[in-house]
């Protein structure tokens, strides 16, 4: 009996001084397990006589039931100290900023070319594609330059072959579009703008590149004349670099068109008063453009005398570089997250 009260001393002090569920759940399997001090003591009853043998078995079960008790009585407590620990451990401070997922973002040429196509889908026309590897017949031939015409040395040409070649401009995709509609005999007016890559020899620096984008418009109608080609490309230019820039027209050349333009815009930074990003002159150069060439419409199989058109293209990169003040067009090409990320409209 002594043994037994020695054993319930120093059991319910460790566990009432247990600190882990952990360590309780040892001390359960030291007390209560069948290789434990319990266990050892309850063999000695054979040695006592049998009159004092229900006392020792009743005074045993009592200390393991206080075993029990202590033990599961401790083991709530624990869990509530265990929950609260892990509760201050893992709290959130609610008054934080959250942390913002790692989105990606479209890249500035594809947000110009976006927008481009807004405005112009507003005005009511329509987004043509077409291939980058492109015929001779309808990035040259169709566009008014044959075999052999000086002005295709103008162009420097990544040649496949003799008949196939990467596109040198989106005026390819326009010669598809009028044949298509001359073929489905639709009606007039036709107005459709034609994005897209377009590749060039060249060497590249802070201004030229190999690859680039181009966005090219075509209208053609009964009627179109040049100040329609003007209004036009005064809203494109108004939407795209502040509603109070104006254009002008300068005599230019281009194989398809007659008579052509280059278009220039009053400088943004001076309002056309003259600074270093216009040089001195108050204006800046951004597309070319001009009416249909007859030949142009009389090959895609439109009678010249009935109908007339004006096209335009504007190179994308242009746009990108003068509206986001960007100096060199290899920052669109080399995949520097630091440039693409001050783009990115959720930040």
């Amino acid at each position: 009996m002594e043994k037994l009260t020695s054993i319930k001393e120093e059991g319910l002090a460790k566990i009432a001084a247990c600190e882990s569920l952990h360590d309780l759940q040892e001390l359960r399997v030291l007390y209560l397990g069948k290789k434990g001090p319990i266990q050892e003591v309850m063999k000695s009853m054979k040695d006592l006589p049998k009159e004092e043998r229900p006392a020792f078995g009743q005074q045993v079960n009592e200390v393991k039931t206080m075993f029990a008790d202590a033990i599961e009585e401790r083991k709530q407590v624990l869990e509530i100290k265990e929950m609260e620990e892990k509760i201050e451990k893992e709290k959130i401070d609610i008054t934080l900023d959250g942390q913002k997922p790692n989105l990606g973002n479209l890249h500035p040429l594809m947000l110009i070319q976006q927008e481009i196509e807004d405005l112009f889908i507003g005005l009511g026309y329509t987004v043509a594609e077409g291939p980058e590897v492109e015929e001779d017949f309808y990035n040259f031939e169709r566009a008014n330059i044959p075999k052999d015409h000086p002005a295709r040395d103008m162009q420097d040409t990544f040649y496949i072959n003799e008949e196939e070649l990467l596109r040198t401009h989106t005026t390819a995709v326009q010669m598809r579009q009028l044949e298509y509609y001359a073929k489905q005999n639709c009606h007039l007016p036709i107005k459709v703008i034609c994005p897209g890559k377009v590749y060039r020899r060249d060497d590249d620096d802070a201004t030229h590149s190999h690859q680039f984008m181009q966005c090219e418009g075509l209208v053609v109608a009964e009627g179109i004349t040049l100040s329609d080609l003007k209004g036009t490309l005064e809203f494109l230019a108004q939407k795209m670099f502040g509603e109070s820039r104006t254009i002008r027209f300068r005599p230019s050349y281009f194989q398809f068109t007659e008579p052509s333009v280059e278009v220039d815009v009053s400088c943004h930074v001076c309002g056309g008063k003259g600074c270093p990003v216009c040089k001195g002159t108050g204006w800046i150069e951004i597309l070319g453009a001009g009416m249909v060439h007859p030949n142009v419409l009389r090959m895609a199989g439109y009678d010249p005398e009935k109908c007339s058109g004006f096209a335009f293209g504007v190179g994308i990169e242009r746009v990108a570089m003068l509206k986001y003040g960007i100096t060199d067009i290899r920052n669109f090409y080399t995949n520097d997250l630091r440039f693409l990320k001050t783009f990115n409209r959720f930040e």
